[in-house]
């Protein structure tokens, strides 16, 4: 088996394809926005401990945003006025879970948010309380 021949390119030759675009040129973002999209490093913050929150960790807000919050932060509590999964905040916020995850450390830490267990259903119900119900529809 022969290895595979590369092709010289000469300085007046053209490429077959053209090179990829970026997503977003210099200055402006996405659809002519003037702004660039800020980096996720700059979003979450320096990167320590934190708060042990998975997928399906409720989010309920606690307090109003305060002024100096930043918009994410803002968005998020603006948001779990009602309880939130921590996955539909990052499919809402389009932000990974990572950086989510920073957010709302944060935010546990300064009390504006409060993080409740996912309920968990046992797999059978109570046999006694089936029959209970049982027995009170054959009265009916």
């Amino acid at each position: 088996m022969t290895p595979p021949q590369r092709r010289r390119r000469h300085p007046g030759q053209e490429t077959a394809t053209p090179p990829p675009t970026p997503l977003f040129k210099e200055g402006k973002g996405k659809e002519g926005d003037e702004k660039a999209p800020e980096r996720l490093y700059v979003v979450a913050g320096p990167d320590g401990e934190r708060a042990d929150i998975d997928l399906v960790t409720l989010i309920v807000a606690r307090a109003d945003p305060p002024p100096s919050a930043p918009p994410e932060q803002t968005a998020m509590l603006r948001l779990c006025t009602a309880p939130l999964s921590v996955a539909e905040l990052s499919a809402y916020l389009s932000l990974p879970f990572s950086v989510v995850t920073v957010l709302l450390t944060d935010m546990l830490t300064a009390e504006l948010v409060q993080a409740r267990a996912p309920i968990v259903r046992q797999a059978l119900p109570d046999r006694s309380l089936l029959e209970a119900v049982m027995h009170g529809l054959q009265r009916l």
